[in-house]
């Protein structure tokens, strides 16, 4: 894969990204894209954003992975994550990988991981220049999702007192109010030992650790799941770990439920939420057999 990195406007502000073109890569082609979304506070350089990036170049495909805005190398008041407003960079780095010439505009993906993997579908569905979403482990209901990961009466208590703190912090001193990354979403520590026995780092550097509330806020209002049936009859592939310790399995069920036609559903035992890091074959080898079915790199191909 050749790789070039590139810059984009979303909202006045400037993006960071790395284009990625295939081996044998001609330049009479117009290939399918794929945007590849990070996760909460991570960015392009996220193993969770690595793996599928090379795996999909390797498949023939175009790929376009970036910070979001406040993430990474992007601009943007750093840590300051807002679902909507990566709804938004989404849609302008597909406005942007639409205009290279080596690009289908008609024919571009976006494929993310965890809070990507939400945006991902809640942009399809409220974009129709998306073709095709694929989402592992993401989340379709933010109130339902955290109630999830954070399950006994004082940890939803703590957490609904930090949203209500954060609140009223804005008015009474007109800044927000930071809270560490695990406040906000909990990542059991055998996980954490466990990517690290793989020798697979869990977070990319320059890896958000501090948020305002106000990112949590945006989470818990957060609804893909009210947009998902909007994406067909473009194709939706939802994936999840079939016991994921981080966001709730429920949540891509409920997604699938709710989703109209062509969509599939694919639950997996034996890993956990970063199955994209810990680079699966059973993943890989899904991941190719519904391209091939319904996003193939060439049309009717």
């Amino acid at each position: 894969m050749k790789e070039q990195v590139v810059s984009f406007q979303s909202a006045g502000l400037r993006l960071h990204g790395v284009l990625g073109l295939p081996e044998g890569f001609q330049p009479s082609q117009r290939c399918a894209a794929f945007l590849v979304l990070h996760g909460f506070g991570s960015n392009s350089e996220s193993p969770s954003v690595l793996a599928p990036t090379r795996v999909l170049s390797d498949f023939g495909y175009v790929t376009l992975r970036f910070d979001m805005r406040g993430c990474g190398n992007s601009a943007g008041e750093f840590g300051r994550v807002i679902c909507l407003e990566q709804v938004e960079d989404l849609g302008n780095a597909l406005s942007f990988l639409a205009r290279h010439p080596a690009v289908d505009p008609d024919r571009i993906g976006a494929i993310g991981s965890s809070f990507g993997g939400a945006v991902a579908v809640y942009a399809g569905g409220v974009n129709p220049r998306l073709a095709a979403v694929i989402s592992n482990g993401g989340w379709g209901h933010g109130e339902r999702k955290f109630r999830g990961q954070h399950p006994t009466p004082e940890a939803w208590a703590k957490f609904t007192s930090m949203l209500e703190e954060g609140r009223a912090h804005r008015v009474r001193t007109g800044q927000s109010l930071m809270v560490p990354r695990h406040e906000i979403v909990p990542i059991p520590i055998h996980v954490r030992e466990s990517l690290e026995r793989q020798k697979v780092g869990m977070l990319a550097p320059n890896s958000v650790e501090m948020f305002p509330a106000e990112t949590a806020q945006s989470m818990f209002d957060f609804r893909a799941e009210e947009v998902v049936g909007k994406i067909a009859p473009r194709p939706l592939l939802l994936i999840h770990a079939a016991n994921d310790s981080v966001t709730p399995t429920e949540q891509s069920i409920e997604l699938f439920k709710r989703a109209g036609q062509p969509s599939e559903l694919h639950l997996f035992s034996g890993l956990d939420h970063f199955l994209f890091a810990e680079n699966s074959k059973r993943v890989w080898s899904l991941l190719r057999d519904w391209l091939d079915r319904y996003f193939p790199t060439k049309p009717g191909s």
